[in-house]
């Protein structure tokens, strides 16, 4: 079982790889998921994405789930070597900074060791395969919070002109503080660039910014935006750590992230990086978010701030894009910050009165 058109998605239920898999089933490939629902492990109930696994089923024949853990390197070595897929897109990862200090070994064995078992799997069986890696702007560190800052009034924002673009691929990623989830992704990043390179496999990395939409299961510790306006709908308490609320994020729509991979898939490259995120026209501070949340809904939001920052955050981060934008130009954003606030905010309404 293998061709041109079949392609493997890990976290397949989640964000990123719910809408991967869609929107290939949609251009008439065959989708094979890898998710155990562990983000309900990680997060409880709130971030069980069972939901998701059940609509992807119920909507396209062309995909079929796999219940596996991408930590048993046995299995997902026969599963590559059963399906010999044209396209790995690798978005299974456990996703929070505060989880990754209270659970290390779980951490470092999902997102380091799961992606060597899959870039491993796919050297020995799918060697001419695109091997699509969802990386994290946390390999950067805290080395974005080197850069000299101006303090507006709703948001903090780069003073040096050098970044007027944003962070570009170019900025160091050792010498700072990651958080232990940062150093996992880290060691993945890496890997995944050196079967490219080592190997000569066609790999990426796409260092994510805020990745959202509205089939976002977003809870405290992962999933910004999507659980400000869960926060915001629902008239729940939302706590700011730090930075007076005036920390910034772009924000990229998952559809256009799913559209990106498709561009890569066609015209690949050799470990190559990309900082993929919503640029600064897409970026937002938490004071903002409140204000565009409540203009939708109506509700004041309802917070508290404590004066302490996660350790490791950034005080603003947003991706400078034109790299993507010279090597692919056939790809661009096609959903604003309004689209993004709007989508989530529906969804939302909707889950609260179903």
């Amino acid at each position: 079982m293998s061709g041109a058109h079949l392609a493997l998605v890990t976290g397949s239920s989640g964000l990123i790889g719910s809408e991967v898999t869609a929107y290939f089933c949609a251009q008439g490939w065959s989708v094979h998921g890898v998710d155990n629902n562990m983000r309900a492990d990680f997060f409880g109930p709130g971030g069980d994405t069972r939901w998701m696994q059940r609509r992807l089923e119920d909507t396209y024949p062309a995909f079929r789930h796999h219940e596996l853990d991408v930590r048993d390197r046995a299995r997902i070595e026969a599963l590559v070597a059963e399906l010999r897929p044209a396209l790995i897109v690798h978005a299974a990862a456990q996703p929070s900074h505060d989880l990754a200090a209270a659970r290390p070994f779980d951490d470092f064995d999902v997102n380091a060791g799961g992606t060597l078992n899959l870039l491993e799997a796919a050297r020995r069986h799918a060697r001419d395969c695109v091997f699509v890696h969802m990386s994290t702007n946390k390999v950067y560190g805290d080395a974005p919070n080197e850069i000299a800052l101006i303090e507006r009034e709703t948001r903090w924002d780069y003073a040096d002109p050098a970044y007027a673009h944003g962070i570009p691929e170019t900025l160091r990623i050792d010498r700072s503080k990651h958080s232990l989830f940062g150093a996992s992704k880290v060691a993945a990043d890496v890997m995944v660039q050196e079967y490219g390179r080592y190997f000569g496999m066609h790999t990426c990395c796409l260092r994510g910014g805020c990745l959202t939409g509205p089939n976002h299961s977003g809870v405290e510790l992962h999933g910004f935006l999507s659980y400000l306006i869960k926060c915001n709908v629902e008239g729940r308490k939302y706590t700011v750590f730090g930075y007076k609320g005036k920390q910034v994020r772009d924000n990229i729509h998952s559809i256009d992230v799913a559209q990106f991979i498709d561009v890569f898939a066609r015209a690949p490259r050799q470990g190559e990086v990309y900082n993929l995120g919503g640029g600064k026209d897409n970026s937002v501070s938490i004071l903002e978010a409140f204000d565009r949340a409540a203009a939708l809904s109506g509700r004041r939001m309802i917070y508290e701030y404590v004066e302490k920052n996660r350790e490791g955050d950034h005080v603003c981060y947003y991706s400078d894009l034109r790299k993507m934008l010279a090597h692919y130009p056939g790809w661009s954003l096609t959903k604003t910050l309004d689209d993004v606030f709007a989508e989530i905010h529906h969804a939302m309404s909707a889950c609260r009165s179903a």
